[in-house]
């Protein structure tokens, strides 16, 4: 008889021992913790001998507690406590097991749901879930099956399983949080892919449009596009998407296959980002996302631009070593319907054997020697790099900001259109008013003569752009606009002129020489030009523009 009490002890001491071996090794294995917590419950309710137990989970989100699993006459899953709320939202607070022994003289116990469900809660223990002071939540076991109380040996053992359980927790999350971070990677690589896979291709060196995107991160919130169309001239776009990851990556490509779509049937930039702008509104604007975009069409015939700016970085041509900048004409797009109307500004741009330069604030904001690069550090290191070849160009502009091997702060995206003709001779944008025609004619005078022709030649010649311009500013105007005259020898050895205005578009049919004996300024008509020119011809006009009179002429 004397052995019989340090025996039960042993065998209770035993068996504790072994529930919390069973249950630690459970619960480091399981892969799922929600059905181990309910068996694991079930396990300990049986064991301590309570009539009902529950499990509490710290919501990260709000700090309420919830409870994950719990057996019993009643089901409390889902159920909600405040922070500090009843016995289990002390425990959780104090990092304490407890036992209470009188539930209902308790301050801290909650008896809404004995009242909803007619339960009636007598005792209490309750052991804290914590792993290096991280406080998870906590078990709690409900009255004892004999109606007596919770004794310190209970406290010890649920506090060991709570540990366990606690450590079971954390490593469910570390292993929830690998498993996401290998999705998202996977997702992050397919996206990167995709992105990708809708750049242009690259562009041989003679071609006149190249780009460069260099991402911060897997996936970019900018892009740029290049389009052949049908009729020779080319499309081309540059964009930025407000904030980052997924929602950027995802507006990013819905804008760019709208550009690529409406760009086949749609040349006036402006109209195309007026459609895009009501496109994006229908989803954009309702995550306060937004896109700046720059749009255009470029005629190799002409060398000229007509773009489009909404709230993009301010595009930057180079002539001469002058560069000249074009503001945005209009708020980004997804922002509202009306904001980007249909007729929009645009703005003729005549490169003569520029180039203009497109790219995003990652350019501007870069660093680049601890300071913020600029719009003059942008013109700086476009000028250092002028006279490489496209693609080395651009390639060094970036590597300046994000050397090989490095990441950029930002997006970095540029994009050039570069005039590949042969430099003119002369290229001057005017006002069609008389007064500006005699300078016309010294400047005009002087480029022939540069370009090889003899005086005789360089005096019919003068007369005939005079003339051409004569009829544009009586017939083609009938008051102001302007002119964009052009002058270049080709490789041939031809002389070509290129009159480009913005006036109405001339009926060809009408246009029928004067009588040799009506002969006054601006008189001499069509006869005239074309007794002096090898060739005089209407053209299709650039994207923009009124009427296109190229004329050439052999130097011999």
């Amino acid at each position: 008889m004397s052995d019989s009490a340090p025996r039960r002890r042993s065998d209770s001491y035993h068996r504790q021992l072994d529930l919390i071996a069973e249950m630690s090794h459970e619960f480091a294995t399981t892969r799922d913790l929600h059905g181990t917590f309910q068996r694991g419950l079930k396990r300990v309710a049986d064991f301590i001998e309570a009539e009902a137990a529950s499990l509490f989970l710290v919501d990260d989100s709000s700090g309420e507690l919830v409870c994950q699993a719990c057996v019993g006459p009643v089901d409390i899953i889902g159920l909600r406590l405040a922070p500090g709320q009843g016995v289990v939202g002390r425990v959780v607070e104090q990092n304490v097991a407890t036992i209470v022994k009188d539930a209902r003289a308790d301050p801290h116990f909650g008896a809404l749901v004995d009242a909803k469900t007619g339960f009636v809660t007598r005792s209490i223990l309750c052991a804290p879930l914590s792993v290096r002071g991280q406080r998870l939540g906590a078990i709690e076991l409900i009255n004892k099956t004999d109606g007596g109380l919770f004794h310190p040996g209970d406290r010890q053992l649920l506090r060991a399983l709570g540990a366990s359980a606690a450590l079971a927790v954390v490593n469910a999350r570390l292993n929830k949080a690998m498993v996401d971070q290998e999705r998202m990677a996977r997702e992050l690589e397919l996206a990167a892919g995709i992105q990708r896979a809708m750049l242009p291709p690259e562009m041989p060196d003679d071609f006149p449009i190249h780009g460069i995107n260099h991402p911060a991160h897997e996936v970019s919130g900018d892009f740029f596009d290049v389009l052949k169309l049908a009729d020779g001239r080319i499309a081309f776009a540059i964009g930025d998407v407000s904030g980052k990851g997924f929602n950027a990556s995802l507006l990013m490509t819905k804008t760019c296959s709208l550009f690529r779509c409406l760009a086949k049937s749609e040349r006036r930039p402006g109209r195309l980002l007026s459609v895009i702008n009501a496109e994006l509104c229908e989803t954009a604007s309702a995550g306060g996302m937004f896109v700046t975009m720059a749009a255009g069409v470029f005629d190799p015939v002409s060398g000229s631009v007509l773009l489009a700016n909404a709230g993009h970085e301010p595009p930057l041509l180079l002539q001469d070593g002058i560069f000249t900048s074009f503001a945005a004409a209009v708020p980004p797009l997804g922002i509202a319907v009306d904001m980007v109307p249909p007729d929009m500004t645009e703005t003729w741009i005549g490169l003569a054997g520029g180039c203009l330069y497109l790219f995003t604030d990652g350019l501007t904001e870069a660093r680049c020697q601890d300071a913020l690069l600029g719009a003059e550090g942008v013109r700086r290191l476009l000028s250092e790099a002028a006279g490489l070849p496209p693609r080395e160009r651009l390639a060094a502009v970036v590597d300046r900001l994000a050397p090989p091997g490095s990441s950029p702060r930002d997006d970095l995206t540029l994009l050039m259109v570069e005039d590949r003709r042969e430099r003119p001779c002369l290229a001057v944008r005017f006002e069609a008013t008389p007064e500006c025609l005699c300078d016309l004619r010294h400047r005009v005078a002087a480029a022939v003569r540069s370009a090889g022709c003899g005086p005789e030649a360089a005096a019919d010649i003068v007369l005939a752009v005079d003339e051409a311009c004569q009829n544009i500013i009586r017939h083609g105007y009938g008051g102001k606009g302007e002119v964009v005259l052009e002058i270049r020898k080709n490789a041939a050895g031809v002389l070509e002129v290129q009159l480009i205005d913005f006036a109405p578009a001339v009926d060809l049919a009408k246009i029928k020489s004067r009588c040799l004996d009506d002969i006054r300024p601006g008189g001499l008509g069509t006869h005239f030009i074309r007794a002096v020119m090898d060739n005089v011809a209407f053209l299709p006009p650039p994207v923009g523009a009124g009427n296109f009179l190229k004329m050439t002429k052999a130097i011999r």
